[in-house]
């Protein structure tokens, strides 16, 4: 999954999506209602025909204002033709300086928002105890953050997102902090899902070839995870066998 936000111009955007190979896009509902500068024409902008909209509820401080929000991104992918979507990102931010989620706000949002109907993705701290919460009340997976949002800080909660991995039985998306494709692999290999990209990309030099280097990562990462990896050993160990061994 990537972003929309942070690009130098609409066609960057666009160039950025397409090399990403992704298939959802998560656009903040309140940007676009309100043609916050860069967000002009942004859901023209796309192909909606083959990209799935995720509207997503930035900017809201409350899980009142998250739940109304939600309500108009379903509206808005209906206009773009897809009457059925039902995707929300949801995301309850009170905090304006390291832009962490409410926990309290955002199952209190969740199971609102469920009961209308609504497959939520909700984005959250790397908090087991939570995750599990939230996929108790229907959530259809749960987005723990790698570090805070547009950080670039990599994987910082690496220990807990991989006990939410393990106990979930929704698809968890790895979402927020991410700032390479390094980072991006390493991951997936944990085991997750998916990825959710944006800053990395939009704030690279060349952002269409860093979303392309993100989607070879992902898919590396994916691999080698269903591959399984080696076991760690203490000692070295040869890797040709040593019959024939020439000797004095």
């Amino acid at each position: 999954m990537t972003g929309t936000g942070k690009y130098r111009s609409i066609e960057e955007m666009q160039q950025s999506v397409i090399a990403s190979g992704c298939e959802i896009v998560t656009v903040a509902v309140r940007r676009v209602q309100a043609n916050v500068p860069g967000h002009e024409g942004l859901t023209e902008a796309l192909d909606w025909k083959k990209i799935w909209m995720l509207p997503n509820t930035a900017g809201c401080q409350t899980a009142e204002e998250a739940i109304r929000v939600a309500r108009l991104g379903r509206e808005m992918a209906s206009l773009v033709g897809q009457e059925n979507n039902n995707f929300v990102k949801l995301e309850v931010i009170p905090d304006p300086k390291y832009l962490l989620p409410d926990p309290i706000g955002t199952l209190q949002a969740a199971e609102q928002l469920v009961k209308e109907g609504f497959a939520v993705l909700p984005y959250i701290n790397a908090d087991p105890m939570l995750a599990k919460r939230l996929e108790e009340v229907g959530c259809a997976t749960v987005m723990p953050l790698a570090s805070p949002i547009g950080s670039g800080q990599g994987l910082k909660t690496t220990a807990n997102i991989q006990i939410i991995i393990e106990n979930a039985n929704v698809p968890v998306v790895v979402d927020a902090g991410i700032g390479s494709p390094s980072e991006a692999a390493q991951a997936m290999e944990m085991g997750a899902d998916a990825l959710l990209i944006n800053s990395a990309i939009a704030l690279a030099n060349n952002a269409p070839a860093m979303a392309q280097a993100m989607n070879l990562a992902a898919i590396a990462g994916r691999l080698a995870y269903l591959a399984g990896r080696m076991p760690i050993k203490t000692y070295a160990s040869a890797s040709s066998p040593l019959t024939g061994k020439i000797t004095n």
